[in-house]
């Protein structure tokens, strides 16, 4: 299996106990958790920005996915997170890369593509309309930043999402945590949002919940039915990534299997255990972790 991914890399700035710990970060997190769940078999084509002065941040994971579509460029966005317990992070960026150039002509040879809007300038409304246009396959989109404008410090905040309708009929999978589905519908009940976005042509919406858990909504002949499952508390060492390795594993494990309770199940643990992982080489087991949960 060839699945494509979409997304900018960047370098982030994490304040942790008085000290600015630098990290890799973005799309890394996609990269990182699909090279270590993938079979050997399948390849991974990692469509991404990345500069030489701090490519070592990043080597470990991208050297092995290979370079082919990797495009350096002068300078990255650094990413400036506030961690807080119980409301979602702060962002502050200190600048944004262009959109990624993608190859519209050779989308066919994949068997997924997915798209995660790490700075939400990823790539344009138009370049997704191409992409759906020329690609038959299945899309996954994490919604991700694109659910937060920028102000005049490079400050992150919510907003609705602009002509969010375009966006989200291109797409097959949609993946949003509890305040980005605020940005792409106003009805205060889930459920009623979930339908919404399933309405406007999208198959199966991801709705992560953070400690409480991930529901996954989708349409069986024109009834909106869902599936929830409480999330898996192995450790709270990491509050980065966590929503990336859902989505990555979610979408892998579909495409292989259709299933979506079994997708559903394995992205939720591998989730849990990004949690847990205290160290970058500890995804090295997050394949056996998940497994072995199972079997």
């Amino acid at each position: 299996m060839k699945l494509m991914v979409i997304g900018h890399t960047v370098e982030d700035h994490v304040y942790i106990n008085g000290k600015d710990i630098i990290k890799p970060g973005g799309i890394f997190y996609t990269a990182i958790g699909l090279k270590n769940f993938i079979d050997k078999e399948d390849t991974v084509l990692l469509n991404t920005f990345v500069q030489k002065e701090n490519y070592d941040l990043f080597a470990g994971v991208y050297d092995e996915l290979g370079k082919d579509n990797l495009k350096f460029v002068e300078r990255i966005p650094k990413v400036y997170l506030t961690l807080h317990d119980f409301k979602e992070r702060g962002e502050t960026y200190e600048s944004i890369s262009q959109n990624l150039d993608i190859e519209i002509k050779n989308l066919n040879n994949s068997d997924g593509i997915l798209i995660n809007m790490i700075t939400g300038f990823d790539i344009t409304l138009n370049q997704l309309k191409e992409i759906r246009q020329e690609y038959k396959g299945l899309i996954f989109m994490d919604v991700h930043t694109l659910s937060r404008g920028l102000d005049e410090n490079l400050k992150r905040n919510f907003r609705p999402i602009p002509i969010v309708d375009e966006w989200i009929s291109s797409v097959d999978i949609l993946q949003a945590n509890v305040n980005e589905l605020k940005t792409i519908s106003d009805k205060t009940d889930e459920k009623d949002a979930a339908e919404e976005i399933l309405r406007r042509g999208v198959k199966i919406f991801i709705l992560t919940k953070g400690e409480i858990g991930a529901r996954v909504f989708t349409l069986n002949n024109n009834e909106i039915i869902s599936i929830f499952k409480s999330s898996i508390k192995i450790g709270n060492k990491n509050m980065i990534g966590c929503g990336d390795i859902f989505g990555a594993v979610f979408f892998y494990t579909y495409i292989k299997t259709r299933d979506l309770y079994k997708s559903l199940e394995f992205a939720n643990t591998a989730a849990g255990y990004t949690a847990s992982y205290e160290d970058i080489n500890a995804f090295n087991g997050l394949k056996n972790d998940v497994f072995t949960r199972y079997n």
